[in-house]
């Protein structure tokens, strides 16, 4: 990678039975020398030959984390917190080519996206293409997914996932924000229904969306990446239903600059226990315009400190004797947010 030139990232997403596991594996088979850093949530969901995978080369890095495949290619889980992850690729020597990001089956595409604003990203790596992948079987009989139970299950056993909005909704959601939609399982419907489809889908992406038939998830890694989206620069044409929902009664969202960050560096108070630890940091990251916050705090009767790491609605504690500086919580956000609101969100689940 030359000096000056970022990593571009594509992100895929679609709902659970699509094909995006298929599709990616397909991927990475064909990546042809190009070192590709795949993040996924959970790896044993890829079903890869055992003849890809190796060992993790990376001595500070755990076996669950990243894995070596043999074709040059690495693959990454990321359970809670994406940006460290994010952060851990590009620090890597070499830096991956391309960066691919298979979201959830029910996780939009639109907050992932605005996380390539983060400072410590947003200089390094371009979001190249956000890829929605669809059931064409599904969608020709009027549904968005095959199996609609399993999906339900999905979003009710995952506490970060949209639970309220439609699943209709969700799907023009994901449709909203691509760059690039492919239509799997091309094979099991007709002439007539992918007319449908094709027509179906139309209506919800932007005019300059390509949309591309496959079968079994092959397709092309030339059509997947290199589309130089920068998707990341043009989220305003991409705004799901909740996001135009809250432009539509806020005069200034449009003149909002997301890239506008700020971070501060408060005293803790200590806490009785992890669980009011986090119910504390959950009650700050509320506040409006907090993004992230992280660092150590002190736990009543525990010798070592606790790690705080919360990223919208995930908050995670966790003891670590290496901690340094405990009672010191690093609070990143929009430009102008409140440090008296935050720290009082801290203190009000300690008296409570």
């Amino acid at each position: 990678m030359s000096a000056g030139t970022k990593i571009p990232a594509t992100i895929v997403t679609g709902f659970l039975g699509a094909g995006k596991t298929t599709l990616l594996r397909n991927l990475l088979q064909g990546a042809e020398g190009k070192r590709i850093a795949l993040i996924v949530n959970e790896f044993g969901d890829m079903g890869f030959d055992g003849s890809l995978v190796d060992g993790c080369a990376d001595p500070d890095c755990k076996a669950d984390e990243v894995v070596e495949l043999t074709n040059g290619c690495i693959c990454c889980t990321v359970a809670d917190d994406f940006l460290p992850t994010m952060e851990m690729l590009i620090a890597r020597n070499p830096a991956p080519d391309h960066i691919v990001i298979e979201t959830s089956g029910l996780a939009l595409p639109q907050p992932l996206v605005r996380a390539f604003s983060w400072p410590s990203v947003k200089t390094r790596v371009t979001v190249d293409a956000v890829v929605t992948v669809v059931d064409a079987a599904a969608v020709a009989e009027g549904k968005m997914t095959g199996d609609l139970g399993a999906l339900e299950i999905q979003r009710a056993a995952d506490e970060a996932l949209d639970h309220e909005s439609p699943i209709e909704e969700l799907f023009e959601d994901q449709l909203v924000c691509a760059d690039l939609v492919v239509i799997n399982k091309a094979d099991l419907i007709t002439v007539g229904d992918m007319e449908r489809v094709r027509g179906e889908i139309a209506s919800h992406v932007r005019a300059s969306v390509e949309v591309v038939a496959a079968e079994n998830g092959k397709l092309d890694g030339s059509i997947l990446l290199g589309r130089g989206s920068a998707a990341e620069e043009d989220m305003a044409a991409r705004l799901s239903h909740h996001e135009a929902h809250h432009a539509d009664d806020d005069d200034d969202h449009h003149e909002h600059n997301h890239d506008d960050f700020e971070s501060h560096v408060i005293d803790a108070p200590g806490f009785a226990s992890l669980e009011e630890a986090q119910g504390a940091v959950r009650e700050a990251m509320a506040i409006h315009g907090v993004l992230r916050i992280k660092g150590a705090v002190a736990i009543a009767g525990k010798p070592a400190p606790a790690i705080v790491q919360a990223v919208g609605p995930r908050v995670e504690t966790w003891f670590a004797r290496e901690a340094k500086a405990p009672g010191r919580l690093v609070v990143i956000g929009l430009k102008g947010i409140s440090l008296d609101e935050v720290k009082a969100g801290l203190a009000r689940k300690v008296a409570a």
